[in-house]
């Protein structure tokens, strides 16, 4: 996977767009995504990327980076829960998932192989399972 090998540079670098400072009296979400947009790729944590795909913030290059991590380990926690960032990845729109339709296949996979659910995730599991099997 090509975006793979953009993992030292930031999403400002592999977007070309600097954001302005966030205005005073914005929230601590809109200042976390413009200071993580900064932050190299490669050094993003669990929750940074489950804020910023959250945020659809960087799309193209974080998800596949979330599936190389959700490969491993599918219930990956951030700050919330086991598997946040699964959940997050999941509730991606179809328009989202049609840039990677491989990527898509394989979230399928992760998914489907899962020995049990966690009681969290068991409704998106099933909408994102249901809306998968639809061409």
């Amino acid at each position: 996977m090509s975006r793979l090998l953009h993992l030292d540079r930031s999403l400002e670098d592999l977007e070309g767009e600097r954001w302005p400072e966030p205005s005073a009296g914005t929230t601590r979400l809109v200042r976390t995504v413009h200071a993580l947009r900064r932050v190299k790729v490669g050094a993003l944590t669990v929750d940074d990327l489950r804020t910023l795909i959250a945020q659809d913030v960087g799309l193209p290059f974080l998800l596949p980076v979330a599936l190389a991590v959700l490969r491993d380990d599918p219930l990956a926690e951030g700050r919330y829960y086991e598997g946040d960032l699964l959940s997050v990845v999941m509730r991606k729109s179809p328009a989202a998932w049609s840039m990677f339709p491989d990527l898509r296949r394989e979230l399928v996979a992760v998914v489907s192989s899962l020995p049990e659910v966690p009681e969290e995730l068991t409704t998106e599991v099933g909408r994102f399972l249901d809306r998968a099997d639809r061409p």
